[in-house]
Protein backbone atom coordinates (compact mmCIF):
# COMPACT_ATOMS: atom_id res chain seq x y z
CA UNK A 1 0.00 0.00 0.00
CA UNK A 2 1.42 3.38 -1.04
CA UNK A 3 0.98 5.89 1.79
CA UNK A 4 1.63 9.62 1.49
CA UNK A 5 2.41 11.51 4.69
CA UNK A 6 1.83 15.22 4.16
CA UNK A 7 3.57 17.38 6.76
CA UNK A 8 6.12 14.74 7.58
CA UNK A 9 8.65 17.14 9.19
CA UNK A 10 6.24 18.63 11.77
CA UNK A 11 5.75 17.46 15.35
CA UNK A 12 2.64 15.41 14.50
CA UNK A 13 4.18 14.18 11.24
CA UNK A 14 7.19 12.85 13.10
CA UNK A 15 4.95 10.96 15.53
CA UNK A 16 2.94 9.60 12.58
CA UNK A 17 6.13 8.20 11.08
CA UNK A 18 6.94 6.40 14.33
CA UNK A 19 3.37 5.13 14.72
CA UNK A 20 3.18 3.78 11.16
CA UNK A 21 6.28 1.78 11.96
CA UNK A 22 5.33 0.76 15.50
CA UNK A 23 1.82 -0.37 14.51
CA UNK A 24 3.23 -2.30 11.54
CA UNK A 25 0.92 -0.49 9.13
CA UNK A 26 1.14 -2.23 5.71
CA UNK A 27 3.21 0.37 3.86
CA UNK A 28 4.71 -0.90 0.61
CA UNK A 29 5.93 2.58 -0.34
CA UNK A 30 6.07 5.64 1.91
CA UNK A 31 5.75 9.00 0.18
CA UNK A 32 6.92 11.74 2.57
CA UNK A 33 5.67 15.23 1.68
CA UNK A 34 6.71 18.54 3.20
CA UNK A 35 7.05 22.23 2.32
CA UNK A 36 9.10 23.26 -0.72
CA UNK A 37 12.11 24.13 1.45
CA UNK A 38 12.31 20.50 2.59
CA UNK A 39 11.81 18.83 -0.81
CA UNK A 40 14.88 16.75 -1.64
CA UNK A 41 15.83 16.20 2.00
CA UNK A 42 15.45 12.74 3.48
CA UNK A 43 13.63 11.17 6.41
CA UNK A 44 14.28 7.83 8.06
CA UNK A 45 11.57 5.15 7.93
CA UNK A 46 12.21 1.52 8.86
CA UNK A 47 15.95 2.26 8.80
CA UNK A 48 15.76 3.48 5.21
CA UNK A 49 16.36 7.01 3.94
CA UNK A 50 13.44 8.24 1.85
CA UNK A 51 13.44 11.47 -0.13
CA UNK A 52 10.81 14.12 0.64
CA UNK A 53 8.74 15.07 -2.41
CA UNK A 54 6.36 17.89 -3.37
CA UNK A 55 2.59 17.69 -3.10
CA UNK A 56 2.18 17.45 -6.87
CA UNK A 57 4.73 14.65 -7.10
CA UNK A 58 2.86 12.77 -4.37
CA UNK A 59 -0.43 13.12 -6.27
CA UNK A 60 1.24 11.86 -9.44
CA UNK A 61 2.40 8.74 -7.56
CA UNK A 62 -1.29 7.93 -6.81
CA UNK A 63 -1.06 6.63 -3.23
CA UNK A 64 -3.92 4.59 -1.78
CA UNK A 65 -3.95 6.62 1.45
CA UNK A 66 -2.71 10.12 2.29
CA UNK A 67 -2.49 11.28 5.88
CA UNK A 68 -2.41 15.07 6.15
CA UNK A 69 -0.93 17.10 8.99
CA UNK A 70 0.05 20.29 7.24
CA UNK A 71 -2.53 22.94 8.10
CA UNK A 72 -5.99 23.84 6.87
CA UNK A 73 -5.02 25.81 3.77
CA UNK A 74 -2.94 22.92 2.39
CA UNK A 75 -5.74 20.45 3.15
CA UNK A 76 -8.44 22.54 1.50
CA UNK A 77 -6.42 22.86 -1.70
CA UNK A 78 -4.79 19.44 -1.94
CA UNK A 79 -7.06 16.88 -0.27
CA UNK A 80 -9.54 17.01 -3.19
CA UNK A 81 -6.67 16.58 -5.66
CA UNK A 82 -5.56 13.40 -3.91
CA UNK A 83 -9.16 12.18 -3.72
CA UNK A 84 -9.58 12.75 -7.47
CA UNK A 85 -6.88 10.17 -8.25
CA UNK A 86 -8.55 7.59 -5.97
CA UNK A 87 -6.54 8.31 -2.84
CA UNK A 88 -8.30 8.26 0.52
CA UNK A 89 -7.35 11.30 2.61
CA UNK A 90 -7.31 11.41 6.41
CA UNK A 91 -6.90 15.03 7.42
CA UNK A 92 -5.62 16.22 10.79
CA UNK A 93 -6.40 19.93 10.27
CA UNK A 94 -9.66 21.72 11.03
CA UNK A 95 -10.37 22.22 7.31
CA UNK A 96 -13.01 19.51 6.85
CA UNK A 97 -14.18 18.79 10.39
CA UNK A 98 -17.43 20.73 10.27
CA UNK A 99 -18.13 20.09 6.59
CA UNK A 100 -21.54 18.32 6.63
CA UNK A 101 -20.42 16.10 3.74
CA UNK A 102 -17.35 14.81 5.61
CA UNK A 103 -17.22 12.45 8.57
CA UNK A 104 -15.42 13.33 11.81
CA UNK A 105 -14.10 10.09 13.22
CA UNK A 106 -12.82 8.67 16.50
CA UNK A 107 -12.64 4.96 15.61
CA UNK A 108 -13.70 3.66 19.05
CA UNK A 109 -16.70 6.02 19.08
CA UNK A 110 -18.08 6.28 15.54
CA UNK A 111 -15.74 4.34 13.24
CA UNK A 112 -18.71 2.22 12.17
CA UNK A 113 -20.01 5.20 10.15
CA UNK A 114 -17.23 4.95 7.56
CA UNK A 115 -17.94 3.53 4.12
CA UNK A 116 -15.86 2.94 1.00
CA UNK A 117 -17.44 6.07 -0.48
CA UNK A 118 -15.69 8.30 2.10
CA UNK A 119 -12.63 9.76 0.37
CA UNK A 120 -11.84 12.67 2.72
CA UNK A 121 -12.15 11.89 6.43
CA UNK A 122 -11.57 14.45 9.18
CA UNK A 123 -9.48 13.72 12.26
CA UNK A 124 -10.92 15.63 15.26
CA UNK A 125 -9.14 18.19 17.41
CA UNK A 126 -6.81 16.66 20.01
CA UNK A 127 -8.80 17.96 22.99
CA UNK A 128 -12.03 16.68 21.48
CA UNK A 129 -10.71 13.17 20.84
CA UNK A 130 -9.68 12.45 24.42
CA UNK A 131 -12.84 13.97 25.82
CA UNK A 132 -15.31 12.05 23.63
CA UNK A 133 -13.46 8.80 24.35
CA UNK A 134 -14.76 9.18 27.90
CA UNK A 135 -17.99 11.05 27.19
CA UNK A 136 -19.39 8.84 24.42
CA UNK A 137 -19.89 5.60 26.40
CA UNK A 138 -21.42 7.56 29.28
CA UNK A 139 -23.68 9.49 26.92
CA UNK A 140 -24.87 6.23 25.38
CA UNK A 141 -25.99 5.00 28.78
CA UNK A 142 -27.21 8.12 30.57
CA UNK A 143 -27.79 10.76 27.85
CA UNK A 144 -25.55 13.77 28.42
CA UNK A 145 -27.45 17.02 28.73
CA UNK A 146 -24.64 19.55 29.27
CA UNK A 147 -20.84 19.36 29.27
CA UNK A 148 -18.54 22.02 30.78
CA UNK A 149 -14.86 21.65 29.91
CA UNK A 150 -11.72 23.42 31.11
CA UNK A 151 -8.54 22.34 29.33
CA UNK A 152 -4.91 22.52 30.41
CA UNK A 153 -3.08 22.13 27.11
CA UNK A 154 0.54 21.24 26.40
CA UNK A 155 2.75 23.57 24.38
CA UNK A 156 3.26 20.71 21.91
CA UNK A 157 -0.24 21.50 20.68
CA UNK A 158 1.13 24.75 19.27
CA UNK A 159 4.20 23.20 17.66
CA UNK A 160 7.98 22.96 17.82
CA UNK A 161 8.50 26.72 18.14
CA UNK A 162 6.30 26.77 21.24
CA UNK A 163 8.36 24.00 22.83
CA UNK A 164 11.49 26.00 21.99
CA UNK A 165 9.99 29.12 23.62
CA UNK A 166 9.20 27.24 26.82
CA UNK A 167 12.64 25.64 27.08
CA UNK A 168 14.44 28.90 26.26
CA UNK A 169 12.47 30.79 28.92
CA UNK A 170 13.30 28.04 31.38
CA UNK A 171 17.00 28.67 30.66
CA UNK A 172 16.62 32.46 30.74
CA UNK A 173 17.39 32.77 27.02
CA UNK A 174 15.79 34.95 24.37
CA UNK A 175 14.00 33.20 21.50
CA UNK A 176 11.20 33.66 19.01
CA UNK A 177 7.91 34.25 20.84
CA UNK A 178 4.99 32.13 19.69
CA UNK A 179 2.76 33.22 22.56
CA UNK A 180 1.94 36.84 23.47
CA UNK A 181 3.18 36.23 27.03
CA UNK A 182 5.81 34.07 28.74
CA UNK A 183 4.63 30.47 29.04
CA UNK A 184 7.14 29.19 31.62
CA UNK A 185 5.79 29.55 35.17
CA UNK A 186 2.56 30.83 33.65
CA UNK A 187 -0.86 29.83 32.30
CA UNK A 188 -2.28 31.57 29.25
CA UNK A 189 -6.10 31.43 28.93
CA UNK A 190 -5.92 31.46 25.13
CA UNK A 191 -5.55 28.55 22.72
CA UNK A 192 -5.75 29.76 19.10
CA UNK A 193 -7.31 33.09 18.09
CA UNK A 194 -10.33 34.81 19.61
CA UNK A 195 -13.62 34.87 17.71
CA UNK A 196 -16.36 37.51 17.74
CA UNK A 197 -18.33 35.59 20.38
CA UNK A 198 -15.46 35.91 22.87
CA UNK A 199 -14.44 32.26 22.65
CA UNK A 200 -11.27 31.00 20.99
CA UNK A 201 -11.28 28.73 17.94
CA UNK A 202 -10.04 25.90 20.16
CA UNK A 203 -13.00 26.32 22.51
CA UNK A 204 -15.49 26.31 19.65
CA UNK A 205 -13.81 23.23 18.13
CA UNK A 206 -14.49 21.39 21.38
CA UNK A 207 -18.09 22.59 21.35
CA UNK A 208 -18.97 21.89 17.72
CA UNK A 209 -16.91 18.75 17.14
CA UNK A 210 -18.23 17.00 20.25
CA UNK A 211 -21.82 17.47 19.10
CA UNK A 212 -21.00 16.22 15.58
CA UNK A 213 -19.17 13.11 16.80
CA UNK A 214 -21.94 12.21 19.25
CA UNK A 215 -24.50 12.87 16.52
CA UNK A 216 -26.75 14.55 19.08
CA UNK A 217 -27.39 18.31 18.77
CA UNK A 218 -29.31 18.29 22.06
CA UNK A 219 -26.01 18.01 24.00
CA UNK A 220 -24.90 21.47 25.16
CA UNK A 221 -21.14 22.01 25.36
CA UNK A 222 -19.10 24.96 26.63
CA UNK A 223 -15.34 25.21 27.07
CA UNK A 224 -12.41 27.28 28.34
CA UNK A 225 -9.04 26.33 26.85
CA UNK A 226 -5.81 27.19 28.68
CA UNK A 227 -2.18 26.77 27.60
CA UNK A 228 0.11 25.49 30.37
CA UNK A 229 3.90 24.94 30.58
CA UNK A 230 3.68 21.19 30.01
CA UNK A 231 5.27 19.02 27.32
CA UNK A 232 3.54 15.85 26.25
CA UNK A 233 -0.13 15.83 27.22
CA UNK A 234 -3.40 17.72 27.45
CA UNK A 235 -5.48 17.63 30.63
CA UNK A 236 -9.18 18.40 30.97
CA UNK A 237 -11.52 19.05 33.87
CA UNK A 238 -14.95 17.94 32.65
CA UNK A 239 -18.36 18.37 34.27
CA UNK A 240 -21.16 16.28 32.71
CA UNK A 241 -24.85 16.64 33.50
CA UNK A 242 -26.94 13.63 32.44
CA UNK A 243 -30.64 13.36 31.73
CA UNK A 244 -30.82 9.99 33.48
CA UNK A 245 -29.84 9.17 37.07
CA UNK A 246 -26.80 6.98 37.68
CA UNK A 247 -24.83 5.28 40.41
CA UNK A 248 -21.19 6.29 40.66
CA UNK A 249 -20.27 2.60 40.52
CA UNK A 250 -21.87 2.44 37.06
CA UNK A 251 -19.61 5.24 35.83
CA UNK A 252 -16.51 3.36 36.99
CA UNK A 253 -17.72 0.10 35.46
CA UNK A 254 -18.48 1.62 32.05
CA UNK A 255 -15.19 3.48 31.81
CA UNK A 256 -13.20 0.49 33.03
CA UNK A 257 -14.63 -1.53 30.13
CA UNK A 258 -14.09 1.16 27.48
CA UNK A 259 -11.41 0.27 24.94
CA UNK A 260 -8.56 2.79 24.87
CA UNK A 261 -9.52 4.28 28.26
CA UNK A 262 -7.82 3.54 31.58
CA UNK A 263 -9.26 4.53 34.95
CA UNK A 264 -6.69 5.87 37.43
CA UNK A 265 -8.68 6.80 40.49
CA UNK A 266 -7.22 6.11 43.92
CA UNK A 267 -6.74 9.64 45.27
CA UNK A 268 -5.94 8.41 48.78
CA UNK A 269 -2.85 6.77 47.24
CA UNK A 270 -2.16 9.84 45.07
CA UNK A 271 -3.13 7.89 41.95
CA UNK A 272 -4.81 10.01 39.26
CA UNK A 273 -4.11 10.94 35.62
CA UNK A 274 -1.21 13.30 34.88
CA UNK A 275 0.47 14.36 31.62
CA UNK A 276 3.73 12.78 32.75
CA UNK A 277 1.97 9.40 32.70
CA UNK A 278 0.31 9.95 29.31
CA UNK A 279 3.39 11.25 27.51
CA UNK A 280 4.46 8.81 24.80
CA UNK A 281 1.52 6.40 24.81
CA UNK A 282 -1.95 6.10 23.27
CA UNK A 283 -4.08 5.61 26.37
CA UNK A 284 -6.75 8.08 27.46
CA UNK A 285 -6.61 8.29 31.25
CA UNK A 286 -9.55 9.28 33.44
CA UNK A 287 -9.76 9.81 37.19
CA UNK A 288 -10.97 12.09 40.00
CA UNK A 289 -14.41 10.67 39.17
CA UNK A 290 -16.94 12.03 41.63
CA UNK A 291 -20.54 13.10 41.85
CA UNK A 292 -21.19 16.84 41.56
CA UNK A 293 -22.79 17.62 44.91
CA UNK A 294 -24.21 20.92 43.63
CA UNK A 295 -26.48 19.47 40.95
CA UNK A 296 -28.46 16.29 40.28
CA UNK A 297 -27.29 13.64 37.81
CA UNK A 298 -23.92 15.32 37.33
CA UNK A 299 -20.31 14.18 37.63
CA UNK A 300 -16.85 15.74 37.64
CA UNK A 301 -13.88 13.95 36.16
CA UNK A 302 -10.32 14.57 34.94
CA UNK A 303 -9.09 13.34 31.54
CA UNK A 304 -5.48 13.23 30.31
CA UNK A 305 -3.94 12.02 27.04
CA UNK A 306 -0.89 12.59 24.85
CA UNK A 307 -2.13 15.17 22.35
CA UNK A 308 0.38 14.16 19.67
CA UNK A 309 -0.47 10.45 19.94
CA UNK A 310 -4.16 9.57 20.48
CA UNK A 311 -4.96 13.27 20.10
CA UNK A 312 -3.58 13.37 16.55
CA UNK A 313 -1.23 10.83 14.96
CA UNK A 314 -2.58 7.58 16.39
CA UNK A 315 -6.21 8.45 15.80
CA UNK A 316 -5.46 9.25 12.14
CA UNK A 317 -3.63 5.96 11.65
CA UNK A 318 -6.43 4.06 13.40
CA UNK A 319 -8.82 5.54 10.82
CA UNK A 320 -6.52 4.31 8.06
CA UNK A 321 -6.46 0.87 9.70
CA UNK A 322 -10.25 0.67 9.46
CA UNK A 323 -10.00 0.94 5.68
CA UNK A 324 -7.17 -1.59 5.52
Amino acid sequence: MKVALVGTTGLVGQVMLKELEARNFPVSKLIPVASEKNVGKTILFKNKKIEIVSLQKAVDLKPEIAIFSAGGAVSLEWAPRFAEVGCRVIDNSSAWRMDPTKKLIVPEVNGHLLTNEDMIIANPNCSTIQMVMVLAPLHKEFNAKRVVISTYQSVTGTGAKAVAQLMAERKGENTEKVYPHPIDLNCIPQCDVFLENGYTKEEMKLTNETVKILGDPSVKVTATAVRVPVIGGHSESVNIEFKKPFKIEQIFEILSQTKGVKVLDEPQKFIYPMPILANGNDTVYVGRIRRDHSQENTINLWIVADNLRKGAATNAIQIAELFV
